[in-house]
């Protein structure tokens, strides 16, 4: 996976990194139409190379849910509430990053808390989806970016066909 900052000079890369529990690899992984374990032991009986990937055509959007006073210190032991709410809408999955189970609850114990992911027919769905997922769950300091995916597209780097209709 690899992170772009989009600038005026062009797109630069921030990073490149292949950790399954990054918010930029869980929208690739919401894409996937191909069972993950079935790739994974392709690779692990060297076999990848005969694998086909199946991919779905919707585009994906990550919204992070983060700890008050991330990246900093950051608040631990919060109650997490909409989770099950959330978990309903179609085409959404709630990646869990700090969570923590307490008494029964589900509890912040990170500074990234929650990866809300969601497929739509074009990235304004996508995010039209994510953002109604993120705006069911809740937890005393909560936040999280509002402008995910709502920079114009940039050519090369987005399929013109996710951004719109047809």
């Amino acid at each position: 996976m690899q992170s772009l900052m989009l600038t005026e000079a062009g797109p630069r890369v921030l990073e490149f990194n292949c950790r399954l529990g990054d918010p930029e690899t869980q929208p690739i992984l919401m894409r996937m139409d191909t069972d993950l374990l079935d790739v994974l032991m392709a690779a692990v009986e060297g076999r990848l190379d005969k694998t086909r990937i199946r991919w779905k055509d919707e585009a994906a959007v990550c919204v992070v849910m983060a700890a008050a006073g991330y990246p900093g210190d950051y608040m631990k032991g919060t109650e997490i509430k909409g989770l099950k709410e959330a978990a309903l809408l179609k085409d959404t999955m709630v990646f869990h990053a700090g969570t923590a189970l307490r008494d029964g609850m589900v509890v912040t114990s990170g500074g990234r808390v929650l990866g809300v992911t969601a497929l739509g027919g074009t990235i304004r769905d996508a995010i039209a989806r994510a953002y109604e997922a993120v705006s069911m769950i809740s937890w005393e300091g909560a936040h999280y970016r509002k402008d995910i995916g709502r920079r114009r597209s940039v050519p090369g780097l987005t399929r013109p066909d996710l951004n719109e209709r047809p």
